[in-house]
Parts: structure tokens; C-alpha cells; sequence
């Protein structure tokens, strides 16, 4: 059942599809930060610098929907970051009590948002990384049930040798098994908390400083850094660069389908329904809406991945603006590549897959597709040089005569006199030149089992 798109976009149904838009929009960043906050005031009372008081005062975990987010957002003009602004506004809230009194403690802005975003990252990751295995999981299927459905290769978009539509089918499997690699290994990681206080020191903690990071970790279930990472962007930047993976991984499966659905090609095709695929002018239309909208976030993700990493050179212990310029494209990363996660378990879901069409197509050149194999088979007794002169030679006239190669190969006494009548059915036999296709799919589909998911 395909996932509903949040209200208020008009693009969303391209670009904020499925559970992560959620988990990353700006109420659910405020929503990290106030829980960075609380788990903060938590963390200073587990290493003796707070009273057991404060952590009762904060009473049940707060809403950040009660906050005026419009209010946060002009603050951020005047200080640089909403944590001020954040900062005063729990204050009210909680009123004259222990926890307004330690609240926020030790910590800088960029300490709460550096912190927020790696805990709106890990919330992101779990549905993300569901809708990649589920992906992976039809395409096991799909490499499975089509591992003989014969189909023609093709290079530069050319027709070049046979294979199977199972063996494409295990290659998108191994690209979304890295991909899915590659995340939780971010994920379990890279995701860590950031508390350095105002230079990287924790000085206002005294020597409790590194006590206080660890519950901190420990309170919002993320990595504890060895040091403070406030200029050393190496974190982030590797989250940037396994979500711009993926989205990479996901926009070639997605151009396969578009290329393998076009009209003259009709290889494979979206699963219709509910006018799914519909064109504003044309009735007969039934585009590959969802291979669409994976390539359309895909083609934003480099982009993306670059700010992210051009902005690692950072200024002595705060930068100036590169910090800032991380924000809203690691968010936008986690939205697209959780948009495109959704439509493309989507459209696999829902593929339909033409063997018959595949077949057909393995025939439009007449036999061509087979020269590499008949050019081997004839270099045993020929020489390879010599063969491979004969077959160019023949293709070339089958091609502008518009005839059968074999037709043509057999009209030379060359070729009928180095080969056996059996040896040259073989070699123009394209279930006969697949190399070790069986193999590799099992490979794959050995792999995949192999890795499990934790």
C-alpha cells in the first residue's frame, strides 16, 4: 500500500514521500532539541551536578508543538541559531525550579543543534532503512523468479551481448545492500552526541565534563565521541555521503526502469491503478511515475553531499557560516533519500516484468548480439584476429542487408570450414552465452541472506 504523503507540499509526493519527511521536518527538529535539552538537565543530575530535584521538575517529556516555531524563527535571525530563544522559552515553562536553573548547562547552541540533528538523523535512519530492506527483499525476489527470462544487454544503449533480467535484478540487490551497509554502519557509529561547551573543553563542568557527555549519550541512545567534533565535521560529512550513496544507488535502478518502460521497449512496467502513471493531455499515457520521482531525488542529492562537504573547513573552534550552511541540506539529504527508500518499494513492489517482450527484443537484431560468441567460437581454429575480421565483416552485412547473421556467416567458406554445425547452433544460441549468470545470482542472493538485518 503506497504511504501518504504529509500535507502542505506541493511537491511532497515527489520529494517528501513515506515516514522519514516526518522525522525531519522543522517541528521535529525542535522536537530533538528540546529533548537534548531535558536529556541534558538528566545527564548533569547522573553525574552529581544537578539535584535529583531537576529531574523531577521536568515532569513529563515536553511538547515541542506548545513552542511558537515562528517565534524561534525570527530569533534565529537576530542570534545566529534558535537555541536562544529555545532556551528562555523552556525556562518559562519550568518556572522557578531546580531544572531552570541547570537547564541547558555546560552546553552551547551549536552543542543542542549539532546533538538535535544527529538524534533526528538516528529517528530518520529506522524507517529509511526498513523501506531500503524491503526494497532489497523484492528485488531477491525478482532476481529469483526471473533468473533465466532472457534479456538483451546493452551498452551505450546498444544491444551488446545476452544475460538474464534475474542477473540485473541482483545487481540493484547488491546496490541496496551496500546502501543499507553503509547507513547502519552511520547509524550505530557516526551518529554521536556533541558537548563541548563554549571552545571544546567543558570547562563550566569542571572535571565532570566527560561524565556528563556519557549519560548524555547514554540518555539519547547515541554514540559518545572521543573528543568534542564542533570543527571536525567528519561525522556529518559521512552522513551526507551514505545518504547521497544511496540516493545514487536507487536513481540507477530507477533509470533502469525508466529506460526498460518505454514504449518500444516495453520490458517492464509500473503496476497501474487509481490513474497512477496519467498524463494531463494524453489518455493512453502510463508513465513511470514512481522510477520518476526516485531519479528526481536522486539528481539533488550531489548537490547536496557537496555543501556538506565543502563546508568541513571550518574556523578555529566555531566557524562562521559553514556550521549554519549544514543544516537545512543534511535534513533535505534525509528527506530525499527517504522519498525515494518509499517509491521505490514501491514501484518494485508493483513491477511487472515482460519475459516475453525481453525475448522478443533479443531478436530485433537478428543474431547480432551473438558476433562476440561466434567470433570466440571461430578463434579456436582460426586465430582470434582472423575470426574477428570474418564475423565484423558479416555483421556489418547483415546489419545493412537486414538479414540473419547466421545467414550471412554461412555463405563464407571461412566460417564453414572452421566450425562444426553443432558448435555454430551453440554459438548463435543466446541461452548458450551467459557465462557464469547462474553464479553471480547466487551469489547475490546468497550475500543478502548472509547479511541479515539486526
Amino acid at each position: 500500500m503506497a504511504t501518504p504523503s504529509p500535507p502542505g507540499g506541493l511537491f511532497s509526493g515527489l520529494f517528501a514521500r513515506g515516514p522519514v519527511a516526518a522525522q525531519v521536518s522543522d517541528q521535529a527538529l525542535l522536537q530533538a532539541m528540546v529533548d537534548v535539552e531535558l536529556a541534558l538537565v538528566r545527564a548533569l543530575v547522573r553525574a552529581g551536578l544537578a539535584p535529583a530535584q531537576a529531574e523531577r521538575d521536568l515532569g513529563a517529556a515536553f511538547d515541542a508543538t506548545a513552542l511558537d516555531i515562528d517565534r524561534l524563527g525570527r530569533s534565529t535571525a537576530d542570534k545566529g541559531t534558535p537555541v536562544p530563544e529555545l532556551v528562555s522559552a523552556l525556562r518559562e515553562r519550568l518556572g522557578d525550579s531546580a531544572a531552570a536553573t541547570v537547564l541547558h548547562r555546560g552546553a552551547t547552541s551549536q552543542d543542542i543543534v549539532d546533538t538535535a540533528i544527529m538524534l533526528v538523523a538516528r529517528r530518520a535512519l529506522e524507517p529509511l532503512l526498513s523501506d531500503i530492506a524491503g526494497a532489497a527483499e523484492l528485488c531477491a525476489g525478482l532476481a529469483e523468479r526471473h533468473r533465466t527470462a532472457l534479456q538483451a544487454g546493452r551498452t551505450l544503449l546498444q544491444q551488446a551481448v545476452p544475460r538474464t533480467f534475474g542477473l540485473k535484478a541482483a545487481e540493484w540487490l547488491t546496490a541496496l545492500d551496500g546502501s543499507w551497509a553503509e547507513l547502519f554502519r552511520v547509524r550505530e557509529l557516526e551518529l554521536a552526541v556533541q558537548l563541548g561547551g563554549a571552545a571544546g573543553t567543558l570547562a563550566t563542568l569542571g572535571d565532570r565534563g566527560l561524565a556528563v557527555a556519557f549519560h548524555l549519550a547514554q540518555e539519547l541512545e547515541l554514540a559518545e565521541p572521543d573528543l568534542p567534533w564542533h570543527t571536525i565535521r567528519l561525522r556529518p560529512a559521512r552522513l551526507a555521503c551514505a545518504l547521497g550513496l544511496a540516493l545514487g544507488a536507487m536513481g540507477k535502478i530507477a533509470r533502469d526502469v525508466v529506460l526498460l518502460a518505454q514504449t518500444e521497449v516495453d520490458e517492464l512496467a509500473e503496476g497501474a491503478g487509481d490513474g497512477r502513471g496519467g498524463s494531463s493531455t494524453m489518455p493512453h499515457k502510463h508513465n513511470p511515475v514512481g522510477a520518476v520521482a526516485v531519479v528526481a531525488c536522486a539528481q539533488r542529492g550531489p548537490g547536496l553531499v557537496s555543501t556538506i562537504l565543502s563546508a568541513m573547513g571550518q574556523d578555529e573552534e566555531r566557524a562562521a557560516g559553514a556550521w549554519q550552511a549544514e543544516w537545512e541540506p543534511l535534513l533535505e539529504l534525509l528527506r530525499l533519500t527517504g522519498s525515494a527508500a518509499t517509491a521505490l518499494r514501491e514501484l518494485l513492489g508493483g513491477l511487472e516484468v515482460h519475459t516475453d517482450r525481453m525475448r522478443a527484443n533479443l531478436d530485433l537484431t537478428r543474431g547480432l548480439l551473438m558476433s562476440e560468441s561466434v567470433a570466440a567460437a571461430l578463434a579456436e581454429s582460426l586465430g582470434r584476429p582472423r575470426a574477428q575480421e570474418l564475423v565484423e565483416m558479416a555483421a556489418r552485412r547483415a546489419a545493412d542487408e537486414r538479414r540473419e547473421l547466421k545467414d550471412v556467416l554461412l555463405e563464407l567458406p571461412d566460417v564453414t570450414g572452421a566450425i562444426d554445425p553443432d558448435s555454430f547452433e551453440r554459438a548463435l544460441a543466446s541461452e548458450s552465452y551467459l557465462g557464469v549468470t547462474d553464479e553471480l545470482i547466487d551469489r547475490a542472493l546468497a550475500a543478502h541472506r548472509d547479511r541479515g538485518r539486526p
